[in-house]
C-alpha cells in the first residue's frame, strides 16, 4: 500500500530527493568514500555549500548584503542567538502560538521584551491583527507559520522597524521579501532537508552592534566570517538541502511552490467544510497552507479514533494533530503532492459515507 506522509517534521521529502540523497551516502561524486564519512573541508564538498548557497539566493531574491548561513541547534537555538546578536535595549514579539512563546522567553535574558498582540485567549487560532508596532524596538520577531495551531502569514508584514523571521515551516513555500529582514531562519526539517541543519538568512550590517560580549558559536558573524565552516557542520543535511533546492529550481521557484500549496490546501480546506463529520480549527483568513488542522464536530466527537484508524490504515502516515489542539493536522509542504491530498479527501468522504 502506498504511505502519504502527512507528518509535521521531520517530513516529507520528495522522493528524487531522498534517492539522489542515499546514492551520495554510498559513493561521494565517485570519490569511493560515503558523503556521510568525508571531511567538510574535502574539495568536493565545498561546491556544495557554494551551489546551496547560490541557490538560496536565487530562488528567494535574496539582496546584496546578505549571508546565508548553515547551523545546527534548529530553530530552538536560534530563539536564543537572535536576541544574542540583536536586541540591544528592546525588541517586539508577535505571540501565535507556541514557538513565538519559546522564542519571546529567550530574548527576555538579554533585554526588554514587548509582546505586540496575543491570541492565546483563543488557544491561538487566529493571527492577531489592528495592532501597533512600537517604534523605538530593535526588531519585531514573527512565526510566519504555526505548526501546531495551522495559522499562517504568507505576505510581510508592513512595520516601522526591521523584522526577524521564524520561517521555519513555510520557507520555500513562496515569495519572501527579505529585504524587510535582518534576519530569517528556519529549522530545515520541515521544508527542505533532513533533521540536522538549520538554514540562516542574516543582513551583514546588522551585526556587530549588540552591547555584550557574544560566545563564538553563537555570534553570527563568526559564521559569516568562516562560511559556515568555523565547526564541522551536519554534511549529509547540507547535502539534502541541495538536492531539495534544486528541486524546487527544477519544479519552476517558489512561485510554482506556492502556486501548489494553494491548490493543496484549497482541496483540503474545500472537504473540511463540506464534511458534516469535521470541521477546521482556525479562522478562514488565517488558515495555514502548510499544516491544516481540523477536528470531528461536537457530534460525531466520538468517531475521531475510528477515523484516525481508519485513514491510517488507508495509508495516511502521520495525520495525529498536536496535543494542544486535537482532532487532525495534515502537513502539505513542498513535496506532499496533489494525489496526496486527494487520497486523504477520498477518506473522508468514504468514512463520511460510512457514518
Amino acid at each position: 500500500m502506498k504511505k502519504y506522509n502527512f507528518n509535521a517534521g521531520p517530513s516529507i521529502l520528495p522522493r528524487e530527493v531522498i534517492e539522489n540523497t542515499a546514492k551520495q551516502i554510498l559513493d561521494f561524486n565517485g570519490s569511493g568514500l560515503s558523503l556521510a564519512e568525508i571531511s567538510h573541508r574535502a574539495k568536493d564538498f565545498q561546491p556544495v555549500v557554494d551551489e546551496a548557497v547560490a541557490l538560496i539566493k536565487e530562488l528567494l531574491d535574496v539582496p546584496e548584503g546578505y549571508s546565508v548561513l548553515f547551523l545546527g541547534g534548529g530553530a530552538s537555538l536560534e530563539f536564543c542567538m537572535v536576541p544574542y546578536n540583536f536586541l540591544i535595549k528592546k525588541a517586539a514579539y508577535l505571540n501565535t502560538g507556541t514557538w513565538a512563546k519559546k522564542a519571546m522567553k529567550e530574548a527576555k535574558l538579554f533585554g526588554e521584551v514587548v509582546e505586540v498582540a496575543s491570541s492565546a485567549e483563543a488557544n491561538f487560532t487566529y493571527i492577531p491583527k489592528g495592532w501597533t508596532c512600537p517604534t523605538d524596538v530593535d526588531y519585531l520577531h514573527v512565526t510566519t507559520n504555526n505548526t501546531i495551531y495551522g495559522t499562517e502569514m504568507r505576505k510581510e508584514l508592513d512595520v516601522p522597524v526591521r523584522l526577524i523571521g521564524d520561517m521555519s515551516s513555510d520557507i520555500f513555500s513562496r515569495p519572501v521579501d527579505v529585504a524587510k529582514y535582518d534576519c530569517i531562519y528556519a529549522g530545515a526539517q520541515k521544508n527542505l532537508s533532513m533533521a540536522g541543519v538549520t538554514v540562516v538568512i542574516v543582513k551583514n550590517d546588522a551585526l556587530g552592534k549588540a552591547p555584550r560580549e557574544i560566545p563564538t558559536m553563537l555570534n553570527y558573524q563568526t559564521h559569516v566570517d568562516k562560511g559556515s565552516m568555523f565547526n564541522t557542520p551536519p554534511v549529509v543535511p547540507i547535502y539534502c538541502a541541495l538536492e531539495t533546492l534544486r528541486w524546487i529550481k527544477k519544479m519552476g521557484g517558489v512561485e510554482v511552490m506556492d502556486k501548489l500549496a494553494h491548490e493543496r490546501a484549497d482541496m483540503l480546506y474545500a472537504e473540511i467544510d463540506r464534511n458534516k463529520l469535521f470541521r477546521g480549527t482556525v479562522a478562514e483568513e488565517d488558515r495555514s497552507l502548510m499544516n491544516i488542522c481540523f477536528v470531528m464536530n461536537d457530534e460525531y466527537a466520538e468517531l475521531e479514533k475510528p477515523f484516525f484508524e481508519y485513514a491510517t490504515a488507508q495509508g495516511m502516515v502521520g495525520i495525529k494533530g498536536h496535543r494542544s489542539v486535537g482532532g487532525f493536522r495534515a502537513s502539505c509542504y513542498n513535496a506532499m503532492t496533489v494525489e496526496g491530498v486527494q487520497a486523504l479527501v477520498k477518506c473522508m468522504k468514504d468514512f463520511e459515507a460510512q457514518h
